[in-house]
């Protein structure tokens, strides 16, 4: 039984090694594989002979120097009957004890093995520590595989030692003081072992020096004044000592005595507790405490600059920001660029929206945040929320869940989903430019859209069929098709060819599964599709890379790929603040949405060093280098040369659609709550110390990034940029101390990111600044008691809420957005509205809030609450806001004029609005929904123009009839 068992754990492993060279060949990344194998069975090897030699060689010669008499003794006779025990096995344990010791070092050793390519692959940073004065390099790559050498000698010395005085015991030739004459053998063995040991640990204590720069202390991480003054200085006579003590132990192989060593070894642990622990803890107490600021500012300025470089924020603009409270009538207007198009969707609420219109049957699923991105439609640039139609096997009703329906019908998703993010219907819905199962793309063009690789995909699919052969996946729904549905086959390149039998046998091995041997739906032309999410894609192929926690898909050539940031990261960049990455990047969203960065640990560097890539169709993946100055990311493309591809590669559709890394922008905008401060002196104060606001609607979590486009105070023009806000930290008042922005926009150039990418760009606000921070502003709008700006809604703003509280709704409030406009801040937030029953409800968003200083006006619409905060027509300052906006070129009447003149017009209007109809109904038809979406914008700026010409076409008021004087004229409610 025992050797059956050990055949089948070799065959397992045999079948996961040979299927995933397989899966490198398919991916093009072979070379990764063979090397990071070839590195970890290199230091398997390695550990173990060295481990197993040292344990073997020290049992084998202590056993040969054994005395062959031994003076007659109670303790020799107690030994003599382990001696008596241990002889019938004395051979096969000199064999199987190092060898199991041998095994575990070298599994431990395998660990080590991106330590020793950095190692082995390192280059410099071009960059100096303040303290030795060493390139960050030597701490980034060197330290950490000398410190892992000095451990492991450690344990090897250590062991040795060990299986040497048992051996010289209990064959009597190491005695016990007074009990006997230990032999010269074993002073020479165990002496020569210990003073080896004993080297090994003065290399410890000396690499202890450089592992102070990254030492967390309650200030600082990083070398403090005690460090460098006391810690220091003691490391390196601990060094000198531990030296010492090994020419103690040298020394007793002529002296036959242990004494000398045990004296050393006994005054050296009187050091390390004495010196090394107390004599800096009085220096921290009694020197330090009392002058801490003066003493330790030259070390806290050292860990500001470290910090501030090893996190990219050290480019960062400041700009002081006085804040207005108050704004003049009609001032939106003059700032009208400001705002291109404020962003309504929500993709952390309308995902049900999504869902209920684009779903069309249970397994298809669509993530429960969505993606914000950017697409030219018509010529013109919009934020956009959007999704992919994925398969979701849980929604397959469970009659129809088997093994052949799992795994080669429903094999794949189809379609990409987008919606304006800046537009709503008059129901309050977004407005899609690409949804449907059209094969046509967001700008009109072919493409492919079936997502065989997803964050929904089936754990593997079997694909592809002989010519001729019946269709056998499910496609989509197709009321003409066979059974009401379409079929296909995959044609892609993506994946394993399994037609042999020898591929079949090991992926049943692999999967457990013995249909791929017995059914017909495997052939000679099947393909296995398996490790299919999008990330682990690029962790398996890139294992030295970070990942962030979301890829997002856009159309690209024809293409959906999934775009994913990776980042190289490091915990060694001397004197830099350590910060937990998982706790940096942890907020309302991805608790929700259970997205972590990969890999996620304590670092003290970070960059985003590459962009990745994987086609949704066949899988393929490739990283380009975004960050190429970056030390690590060089590092690692020597060791692995070819994996990362140059950015000249990047096309320039994919480069319109990276943005800044979400992750990234957290890990910063936490380290800048305390380090915008640049002075020591006040950082060690710390009153000057910011903190994320908490999420408004999600309080037990930090508020989430936006994605937004906005137009900071030095900029020409808006930009897609990635913001959030700050808020003083320890303030029992939420007030708005800090706005940041980065500019998240790579243009549109092939190969070359735009200049102004990454750009970031920090509002200040004045200590004594009014402005309400998130929290503030949320709890304004829920006691509000301002009236809608839209005619038809009859409730006060605190009512609308009470309304769509009670029983059988939903209310959700949406994304709060932060914008600078008008020297202040506005405050924009769409609040969602859903019926509370099972199945079919989804949310609406039936009304938006804007908030300016003390400010509140809401209204169905973006452009009535704006009017309502301004006190004028912002119509034309919202783009396109879904609020029925005037249609460029057309000047509705001035007041007063005929009514012949508003008559003609409006039936110019009525011409156009029938135009509109009637091509979205023929588009409609044709299922051509880009073509209906435009249509119905038509159709809406038709009826806004419409509306503007009403009050013209009234009935005037008979002579002599009151008029209220325009004093009395009541203005656009806003709550003060």
């Amino acid at each position: 039984m025992a050797i059956l068992a050990g055949l089948a754990v070799l065959l397992l492993m045999a079948a996961g090694v040979v299927t995933d060279i397989w899966w490198y060949d398919s991916v093009g990344f072979r070379d990764v594989f063979v090397t990071q194998l070839g590195t970890r069975v290199l230091l398997f090897v390695a550990a173990f002979i060295l481990t197993a030699g040292a344990v073997g060689a020290s049992l084998v010669t202590a056993y040969r120097t054994r005395p062959l008499r031994i003076a007659p003794s109670p303790s020799a006779q107690v030994l003599d009957q382990y001696r008596q025990v241990l002889d019938p096995l004395r051979r096969l344990a000199t064999v199987v004890i190092p060898s199991i010791l041998g095994l575990l070092a070298g599994a431990a050793a395998m660990g080590a093995w991106k330590t020793f390519l950095l190692w082995r692959n390192a280059v410099p940073f071009g960059t100096n520590d303040p303290q030795f004065g060493l390139d960050v390099g030597f701490y980034v790559f060197t330290l950490p595989w000398l410190r892992f050498l000095v451990s492991f000698f450690t344990v090897v010395l250590l062991l040795a030692l060990i299986a040497a005085a048992f051996t010289h015991y209990v064959y009597g030739g190491l005695q016990l003081p007074g009990r006997g004459t230990t032999t010269r053998a074993a002073f020479i063995q165990i002496a020569t072992i210990a003073s080896l040991l004993a080297l090994v640990r003065a290399a410890a204590y000396w690499l202890d020096r450089y592992s102070l720069t990254t030492h967390e202390s309650r200030l600082i991480t990083g070398i403090t004044y005690t460090d460098a003054n006391a810690v220091l200085p003691i490391k390196a006579i601990l060094a000198v000592a531990t030296v010492m003590c090994a020419g103690f132990f040298i020394a007793s192989i002529w002296t036959r005595s242990w004494r000398l060593p045990l004296i050393g070894v006994g005054l050296l642990t009187v050091l390390s507790v004495v010196a090394g622990g107390l004599y800096p803890a009085a220096v921290q107490s009694l020197k330090v405490r009392p002058s801490e600021k003066s003493l330790e500012a030259q070390y806290i300025q050292r860990n500001i600059d470290a910090t501030r470089k090893a996190f990219a924020i050290d480019g960062i603009e400041k700009t002081p920001y006085t804040a207005t409270t108050d704004a003049a009538p009609g001032q939106l207007r003059a700032d009208a660029d400001t705002i291109p198009g404020i962003r309504l969707v929500d993709p952390n609420v309308v995902s049900p929206t999504f869902r209920q219109f684009e779903g069309l049957r249970q397994y298809y699923a669509f993530p429960d945040i969505l993606d914000v991105d950017r697409y030219a439609i018509d010529g013109k640039k919009s934020d956009s929320v959007v999704a992919v139609r994925e398969l979701n096997l849980a929604g397959v009703p469970e009659g129809q869940r088997n093994w052949l329906n799992d795994h080669t019908v429903y094999t794949h998703g189809f379609g990409f989903i987008g919606a304006y993010g800046n537009r709503r219907t008059s129901e309050g819905d977004p407005q899609f430019f690409s949804s449907g199962f059209s094969t046509k793309g967001p700008m009109g063009a072919e493409y492919e859209p079936r997502i065989y690789f997803g964050e929904e995909s089936p754990t593997y699919s079997i694909v592809g069929a002989p010519e001729g052969a019946k269709p056998r996946e499910f496609d989509f729904p197709d009321d003409q098709g066979e059974g009401g549905q379409a079929n296909t086959t995959y044609e892609g390149k993506g994946g394993v060819a399994i037609g042999s039998f020898l591929r079949k046998i090991a992926y049943a091995v692999k999967y457990r599964e013995p249909k791929f041997l017995l059914s017909d739906a495997v052939n000679g032309e099947s393909r296995l599709l398996d490790h299919r999410q999008p990330r682990e894609r690029i962790e398996r192929v890139a294992p030295f890379l970070t990942i962030d926690g979301n890829a997002y898909p856009a159309v690209v050539d024809g293409r959906v790929k999934w775009i994913v940031d990776a980042y190289t990261t490091t915990a060694r960049y001397p004197n830099s603040r350590l910060t937990e990455l998982e706790e940096a990047t942890s907020d309302s969203v991805s608790e929700r949405s259970n997205v972590v960065v990969a890999g996620a640990g304590q670092v003290n560097y970070i960059r985003n060093s590459v962009k990745a890539t994987v086609d949704a169709h066949d899988g393929a993946v490739k990283l380009y280098g975004w960050d190429t100055t970056d030390p690590i990311l060089k590092a690692w493309s020597k060791a692995f040369p070819g994996a990362v591809s140059p950015l000249s590669e990047m096309s320039s559709q994919l480069m319109s659609h990276v943005r800044y890394p979400q992750d990234l922008f957290k890990v910063q905008r936490q380290l800048l709550a305390s380090y915008h401060v640049t002075d020591a002196n006040s950082y060690y104060g710390g009153g000057d110390f910011w903190k994320v606001p908490k999420d408004p609607t999600h309080a037990s979590q930090d508020q989430p990034v936006y994605y937004q486009s906005l137009k900071m105070p030095d900029q020409s023009a808006p930009a897609f940029s990635l913001t959030t806000t700050f808020i003083p930290s320890g303030s029992g008042r939420e007030i708005l101390r800090g706005f940041l922005a980065v500019d998240s926009d790579a243009g549109t150039a092939a190969g070359k990111p735009a200049a102004g990418y990454g750009s970031m760009r920090l509002l200040e606000l004045p200590r004594n600044s009014a402005v309400d921070g998130p929290g503030q502003v949320q709890n304004q709008i829920e006691v509000s008691t301002a009236r809608s700006q839209s005619p038809s809604e009859p409730l006060n703003l605190s009512q609308f809420i009470a309304q769509n509280r009670q029983s059988g709704k939903t209310l959700t409030y949406g994304n709060l957005l932060t914008l600078p406009v008008g020297e202040g801040l506005l405050y924009v937030q769409p609040m969602y509205v859903q019926a509370s029953r099972e199945g079919g409800s989804f949310p609406q968003n039936k009304a938006t809030v804007a908030v300016f200083g003390k400010r509140i006006a809401w209204g169905e619409t973006l452009d009535q609450a704006l009017d309502g905060v301004f006190g004028g027509n912002s119509g034309a300052s919202a783009g396109d806001s879904g609020s029925e906006p005037t249609t460029p070129g057309t000047t509705p009447p001035a007041p007063g004029a005929p009514v012949e003149t508003a008559a003609a017009q409006l039936a110019e209007v009525i011409r156009d609005i029938e135009a509109a109809n009637a091509a979205g109904q023929a588009a409609l038809k044709k299922g051509d929904f880009a073509a209906y979406g435009v249509a119905q914008k038509d159709l809406q700026d038709a009826i806004a123009r419409a509306a503007a010409l009403s009050p013209q076409l009234a009935v005037p008021a008979p002579s002599g009839s009151a008029t209220p004087s325009p004093s009395a004229t009541p203005s656009p409610s806003a709550s003060p």
